[in-house]
């Protein structure tokens, strides 16, 4: 390993340094060198990791799990959405989900009604204490997105935006139009 990169890894480690210290950057103009992809998909892990690790601390006080959270977040921004239409977003198994929805609905968080439309579709919510508790676990997230979007500026948010729908394959970019279509 060079000493440039033991030297981003140490800051990294918050090792020499302040906590609090200025974000890594990629090397100008290189930023589709190998090393500059893979520092990106660092971020993304890391990232992921640390935003959602106070939600999998609450969750697990529940014996819950992040597919829980995944299914009470989507129904907590999206009411009454299909059983069908979950399972296009999540993109699991009908028997994946029917066990989430199961732990869900014995624990009082879900509720299913059927479609007036067409009553062979299930549509889903959350009930009140679902509400309760998907607030508490998104107000959190919510603070962390709100803290890194002021940090980084709105620029830098656009270009994240950008970035994120860059790296969907086609179907999901529809489903997040189709989704953001529906607010």
């Amino acid at each position: 390993m060079d000493g440039a990169s033991s030297d981003s890894l140490a800051a990294m480690r918050g090792e020499g340094t302040d906590r609090v210290t200025a974000p890594l950057l990629p090397p100008p103009a290189q930023y589709l060198r190998d090393d500059a992809i893979r520092g990106g998909m660092d971020l993304m892990f890391f990232a992921h990791r640390s935003h959602l690790a106070h939600a999998d601390a609450e969750l697990a006080t529940r014996t819950l799990g992040r597919a829980h959270h995944r299914a009470l977040y989507f129904l907590g921004r999206y009411p009454e959405i299909s059983v069908s239409e979950l399972l296009d977003v999540l993109c699991v198994t009908k028997q994946s989900l029917g066990r989430v929805m199961r732990d869900l609905i014995d624990r009082g968080l879900v509720c299913g009604r059927v479609g007036e439309r067409d009553r062979r579709q299930k549509l889903l919510s959350l009930t009140d204490e679902g509400r309760a508790l998907e607030h508490a676990l998104f107000e959190e997230l919510r603070r962390n997105m709100a803290n890194a979007y002021q940090a980084a500026g709105e620029t830098a948010v656009t270009g994240y935006w950008i970035v994120m729908q860059h790296l969907m394959r086609g179907e999901a970019r529809d489903q997040f139009r189709r989704l953001h279509s529906r607010q």
